[in-house]
């Protein structure tokens, strides 16, 4: 099994070990890795003494393929243009952001890493941005790796690219963790803390968790919904599910880290968001102090960013759209729970934020600066 492969893109000649990258680079079963499409790549070679950086990859929303064994695999990008500025954004698997807009002047060449987990035996990176580089790509195997579980519902999981802009707040964190940590976002749209448990998805995060890793809890949307499968007792059983994340998380040496709900876009007449989780927040808040554990106040920070923004300027980061504004809504959407991408943006910086304020130090060495 490989541990490395290197891609170096462009017209010039490979450079040493790495694998050369051109516009005949179509995936095939056979060859492995590859563009998933002919068109929308324009290789250019500017001819500078910079090793791997003088010839490079113009794709345009275009998706770079590699089959590899499952596991865990840090993925540097090496990104720049002699003569011109670029932006870049590149997301793993349709929809996991891990760079968004970034941007170089001409002669700047920059190198970024990120950690990724592969469960179907393939990378799969979607190039977007006005003017996106990729000079040459390294893939590494990671098996020191601090992983990030998330458990929560859809307004952390990782949203299926049929839906988009509809996004998760979970998808858009990665590309504010170091290449030494891995996001592994287990959350579920419609799960409450109790049917995520019935179903098995904590169990899977159970075979994977070890020592040094960390549990993000975040649910409350779904609990109170009435059918039995998903509701909870703000005092009683939902507090005694949540203790099964926090027991199961430091039976095994992980770091549990509760998280109040992120509130819903409701506003009363007095431009103040209306509290619509009842005794639910109230009841992660009392759990938080009496079993010791961390806790990030989600739904006080999203508060805090809907009242900042207002009524109107709030609906920007929620799924709201007239018809023909969104092309997977051609009929228009107006949704006070869930994000798009570019809200669910803002939201995961409010978590990375909130987990700064811990002072954590294992948790900081975790996150970008």
């Amino acid at each position: 099994m490989s541990e490395k492969y290197l891609f170096d893109f462009g017209t010039g000649e490979a450079f040493p070990g790495y694998t050369k990258v051109t516009e005949k680079s179509v995936y095939s079963d056979k060859s492995g890795f590859g563009f998933s499409r002919s068109d929308q790549m324009y290789m250019i070679n500017r001819e500078t003494s910079k090793p791997l950086f003088s010839d490079f990859c113009i794709p345009l929303r275009n998706s770079f393929l590699v089959d590899v064994p499952n596991g865990v695999y840090t993925i540097t990008f090496l990104i720049g243009d002699a003569l011109v500025e670029t932006e870049t954004t590149i997301k793993y698997n349709d929809n996991k952001v891990l760079i968004r807009e970034l941007k170089t002047y001409p002669k700047q060449f920059v190198r970024e890493s990120f950690t990724v987990n592969v469960n179907d035996g393939r990378i799969k990176l979607t190039f977007f941005g006005c003017a996106p580089r990729i000079n040459a790509m390294e893939i590494s195997l990671k098996k020191d790796a601090v992983a990030m579980f998330l458990a929560g519902d859809s307004t952390v999981a990782d949203q299926p690219i049929d839906g988009y802009p509809y996004a998760g707040w979970g998808q858009c964190l990665p590309q504010y963790i170091k290449a030494d940590a891995v996001v592994c976002n287990h959350a579920y749209s419609g799960r409450s803390s109790k049917s995520f448990i019935d179903e098995g998805r904590l169990d899977s995060i159970w075979d994977q968790i070890k020592t040094g890793d960390f549990l993000f809890i975040q649910f409350g949307h779904n609990d109170s919904k009435p059918d039995k499968a998903r509701h909870t007792d703000p005092f009683t059983t939902y507090k005694e599910y949540l203790k099964i994340y926090i027991d199961g998380a430091r039976q095994r040496g992980a770091t549990p880290i509760l998280i109040t709900s992120v509130q819903r876009r409701m506003f009363n007449d007095d431009g103040k968001i209306i509290e619509t989780h009842g005794d639910y927040i109230l009841a992660v808040k009392e759990l938080a102090i009496e079993e010791g554990v961390l806790l990030l106040d989600l739904a006080e920070k999203s508060k805090n960013l809907y009242e900042k923004l207002g009524r109107e300027g709030s609906k920007a980061l929620l799924m709201w759209g007239v018809p023909g504004e969104f092309l997977n809504f051609p009929n228009g959407v107006s949704d006070n729970t869930h994000f798009q991408e570019y809200g669910a943006n803002f939201i995961a910086e409010l978590v990375v934020e909130g987990l700064r304020e811990f002072n954590l130090q294992s948790l900081n060495l975790c996150l970008r600066s």
